[in-house]
């Protein structure tokens, strides 16, 4: 029953840091929303960012169930914060900065894209959640004390925030091994159609050449005919004419 009742009482307390998760998230977004423009140009940018910036909600620093005005609010602040216009002194990277920020913005105003985004969320919660648990029934099977790393806040944020990531970038590595098929495929199907039109170009110049040329070939036969006939008669001819008599001579 001791077993039994530390096992109830360390699953609450996962589902309790399970429900903070954002919370804490929040906070930090909140200190960390008052960057300066090179702060958060170097965020935006910082080496992985390809990857980091998958996540639409991590770019933005916004909770995932805001709503649509914090939404427009955030993106406001943030887009002119890195504006090139605003960071004259590095207006490149800004470029790019302001380029991440935009297009998470664009992609969670749609809501497919959104609903999207949040699913990948969820599903990284609820592998680290499962982790945690079977980590727990493995413990408990070997007798041992039910206390997990994850017990710590910081810690599971982490490993939900490694997870997500983690399931983002899978994502976007389908998402472009497809792009990358796609475009052979594209590539295939266009070179076959360009020979088809090149063999279909070579049949119909061939063929009005032979259209054009066919008067010649007939006259040409014909007169290969004509010839071999005269020359045949001529052949008779010498065949049957009688043979030469020799006069003898008298003496």
């Amino acid at each position: 029953m001791a077993a039994a009742g530390g096992e109830a009482s360390t699953e609450s307390v996962s589902d309790e840091l399970f429900q903070n998760f954002y919370t804490e998230v929040k906070q930090i977004e909140k200190r960390d929303s008052v960057l300066t423009s090179k702060q958060q140009i170097d965020r935006l940018l910082r080496p992985g960012s390809s990857y980091f910036n998958l996540n639409p909600f991590e770019v933005l620093q916004i909770d995932p169930e805001a709503t649509s005005d914090e939404l427009k609010k955030r993106f406001r602040a943030l887009s002119i914060l890195v504006h090139p216009d605003k960071n004259q002194g590095d207006p490149e990277r800004a470029q790019k900065a302001f380029e991440a920020v935009d297009k998470a913005y664009k992609l969670l105003l749609e809501p497919e894209q959104r609903k999207r985004a949040l699913d990948v969320i969820h599903a990284g919660q609820e592998y680290v959640e499962h982790n945690v648990k079977e980590k727990r029934k493995q413990l408990k099977k070997d007798g041992k004390p039910l206390d997990v790393e994850e017990d710590d806040p910081e810690v599971f944020k982490q490993a939900v925030y490694k997870q997500t990531m983690k399931l983002f970038a899978e994502l976007e590595i389908k998402r472009k091994e497809r792009e990358a098929k796609d475009m052979h495929e594209r590539k295939r199907a266009r070179e076959e159609e360009i020979e088809a039109a090149e063999k279909a170009k070579r049949d119909r110049e061939w063929q009005k050449n032979f259209e054009e040329t066919r008067d010649g070939r007939v006259d040409s036969w014909r007169t290969f005919q004509a010839k071999g006939k005269k020359s045949k008669e001529k052949k008779n001819r010498s065949f049957l004419k009688p043979p030469k008599v020799k006069m003898e001579q008298r003496e």
